[in-house]
């Protein structure tokens, strides 16, 4: 057990964007996180498992995973897997000027496991890695018309979930803010006032996005956090207590036990 979490970083500093063939030689890795980017991996051969936070999927292609920044990932493949990935940095959404794009990151983000009814989807990675890596400076227009292309397509094994207003950038960027590592507080208050909103109009928007309150949704980050903590380091109970906003481990504690139905001791224990 570590202190912290191993964070790993696939990308040079300066890519906003990378794709790549999945690199075969993986099998067994250890629970990480990603240095601040958004992972989509496709892969059409190889069996096993990956876990993402605390759930384990069995590995039937074609499959595809999304690992977002703050969540815990790590594999356990059997046989020589074969794919793609796909790193998309914050940096490349914040400086993207296609909608559509950002708007289909987004829906992708909040799908971990999708199973595609076939490989389709081969011929846009194939067409994109070329365009990719074959050139210097790869083209942008043509870069950004195949990523959408390749987005929507992979979200048509998801159940579909269109916004239908602009409140949808405030409830991203709520997502957003929630994300961010070490920096969770237990208040819906301080996230309405970073988003220039009223907790009563953030909570209208959550229900009108995700069907779910701005509190439900902040303690879901909040015990999904919890649980990296306990299941993949050594952080004692206080120090995860006093890393989330909580005033005391008494508090944390009954505010753990009240969604998970085990105390944070216990849950460490019956899971290690």
């Amino acid at each position: 057990m570590k202190a912290e979490l191993e964070i790993k970083d696939k990308t040079k500093q300066t890519e906003g964007l990378k794709i790549a063939p999945f690199r075969q030689h993986i099998r067994k890795t250890s629970p990480h996180k990603h240095n601040s980017y958004f992972e989509i991996i496709y892969l059409t051969k190889g069996k096993g498992s990956h876990t993402i936070d605390t759930k384990e999927y069995e590995i039937k292609t074609p499959v595809i995973f999304t690992i977002r920044k703050e969540q815990v990932h790590f594999w356990d493949i059997k046989t020589k897997p074969e794919g793609f990935v796909i790193i998309i940095k914050k940096s490349f959404i914040d400086n993207c000027l296609d909608k559509d794009i950002k708007r289909l990151i987004s829906e992708l983000s909040a799908q971990t496991c999708l199973f595609p009814k076939d490989n389709t989807a081969i011929d846009i990675f194939e067409i994109l890695l070329k365009e990719y890596q074959e050139k210097e400076k790869p083209n942008q227009p043509i870069i950004y018309g195949l990523l959408k292309a390749l987005l929507a397509k992979l979200l048509e094994s998801a159940t579909p979930k269109i916004s239908k207003n602009g409140n949808s950038t405030i409830f991203q960027k709520f997502i957003d803010f929630l994300s961010k590592e070490n920096e969770l507080t237990n208040k819906v208050s301080h996230y309405a006032k970073l988003l220039n909103t009223t907790p009563q109009n953030l909570n209208a928007i959550c229900r009108k996005e995700a069907g779910q309150s701005s509190a439900e949704i902040l303690s879901e980050h909040i015990i999904n956090e919890a649980k990296r903590l306990l299941l993949y380091t050594d952080i004692t109970v206080s120090e995860i207590a006093h890393r989330l906003d909580f005033k005391d481990n008494s508090h944390f504690s009954k505010y753990f036990k009240r969604h998970v139905d085990q105390t944070p001791v216990d849950f460490r224990f019956n899971n290690n």
